[in-house]
């Protein structure tokens, strides 16, 4: 009996104490809430910027990690470890030898919220209708997933990448020492090789990007010609650096930089007066005093498409998480951020509305600005009173000459290309 009441009572106060402690716990939400998804994007310097990550995590709830490396790098071990990340942003180069390498997986376009605002830079190859393609792996011809595994140009609901960020590059120069050029009629690749700048021209070190940039430069001093400057032969490949390695014996070259801040380093030191630059270093140097302007060359501008890949490991609450980024990226924000460094995206209409009508008439349609505009850092990067050189979105991408490119023969140009560096 005695038994029988102690254990009814210890029962009933174990009960308590249970249902007491369950109680508290009900009040405390956190204790075993889920924890948020992480998800690893590894990219460029270019779109994993901190304010990015920052506005992507408050937005939607998950937890961003960025892993931002050199262009070869980010290839390497992209193909050799899927599964150290979840999304992959870098440019159409890469696409080619991500999917050889299985190393990404196809994107469905019935997941992707914006897809039917994309333009038709990124879905034909050219922003209207009578625009050049341009030479080279222009991105429609690499988007879509093909029936038999390949990639092409045929529309079948599944692609190799999301299709967001995009420009046009050129070279900057400094018109302190160098007077101003004509847009589409003076300004000129032939200057990056020209003997006036002898020893003040900088390049990108990038084999799939100073090399077209050396390309354009060498046609249009009509030192050579190439049949398919998109394709080189290993002949062409060989003539251009012959040329190229005479000049930098005659100490033509600055020297090559491999990050953006390194090239407006270059520009604003005084090391380069003009060479390769990407629109973000323009606006620094511009920021930090140097008048740089961003030539519009009359051969046309050498064009970059950005992609985000979803690694082939990418799967379940990843994945999902994977596809809100990427839907996130298009919703408006992150494209008004990326127009105030001189990038598009490839709805522009979605965020026409975050920016306000200087600064969308300035970087979008071409127009003088009549006040000072701020860069993404906050800082000024263009003065009142400028015009952005080239003109327009669609004056711009109507004069491509060419798309960054992996040619058939891109391993024997890396080698003359890292040959020519260590010369």
């Amino acid at each position: 009996m005695t038994t029988q009441l102690f254990s009814r009572r210890t029962f009933l106060k174990t009960s308590a104490l249970v249902t007491g402690s369950s109680l508290a716990l009900a009040k405390a939400p956190y204790v075993f809430a889920k924890s948020p998804v992480t998800l690893r994007v590894m990219g460029t310097h270019v779109t994993l910027q901190e304010e990015i990550r920052q506005k992507a995590m408050a937005d939607l709830g998950i937890k961003l990690v960025f892993e931002a490396k050199g262009e070869s790098e980010l290839v390497q071990k992209a193909t050799t470890f899927p599964e150290k990340f979840d999304l992959y942003e870098q440019w159409t180069d890469s696409i080619r030898t991500l999917w050889q390498a299985n190393a990404i997986q196809p994107i469905e376009t019935e997941r992707l919220t914006y897809w039917n605002e994309i333009n038709d830079i990124s879905k034909k190859g050219r922003i209207i209708p009578t625009a050049p393609i341009g030479l080279g792996d222009a991105p429609y011809k690499i988007l879509n997933v093909q029936k038999d595994g390949s990639l092409g140009s045929e529309f079948t609901g599944q692609i190799s990448f999301l299709p967001y960020a995009h420009n046009v590059d050129s070279f900057g120069y400094n018109t302190n020492i160098i007077p101003k050029g004509i847009p589409y009629e003076t300004e000129s690749w032939g200057w990056l090789l020209d003997p006036k700048f002898k020893g003040k021209v900088g390049i990108v070190n990038a084999p799939t990007i100073g090399l077209f940039d050396l390309a354009l430069a060498a046609q249009a001093r009509g030192l050579m010609t190439f049949a398919d400057m998109g394709n080189m032969t290993i002949k062409e490949i060989d003539v251009l650096f012959t040329v190229l390695m005479e000049l930098k014996k005659q100490r033509h070259f600055a020297g090559f930089w491999n990050t953006v801040p390194q090239s407006a380093d270059f520009i604003t030191s005084g090391r380069m007066n003009l060479g390769s630059m990407f629109s973000p270093g323009v606006s620094m140097a511009n920021a930090n005093g140097t008048p740089v302007t961003y030539a519009a060359p009359k051969e046309g501008y050498r064009a970059w498409h950005g992609v985000m890949c979803m690694s082939r490991e990418c799967k379940g609450a990843q994945q999902d998480a994977a596809y809100e980024y990427m839907n996130w990226w298009l919703s408006g924000w992150a494209g008004a951020f990326i127009a105030r460094q001189g990038y598009y995206i490839s709805n522009p209409e979605r965020s026409r509305p975050l920016l306000s009508t200087t600064e969308w008439d300035y970087w979008y349609d071409g127009k003088t600005t009549n006040q000072p505009l701020k860069g993404p850092d906050g800082r000024i990067s263009v003065p009142a009173g400028d015009i952005r050189t080239g003109g327009s979105y669609v004056n711009r991408f109507s004069h491509v000459a060419i798309w960054n490119t992996v040619m058939e023969n891109y391993e024997y140009s890396l080698d003359r290309w890292y040959e020519f560096l260590l010369a």
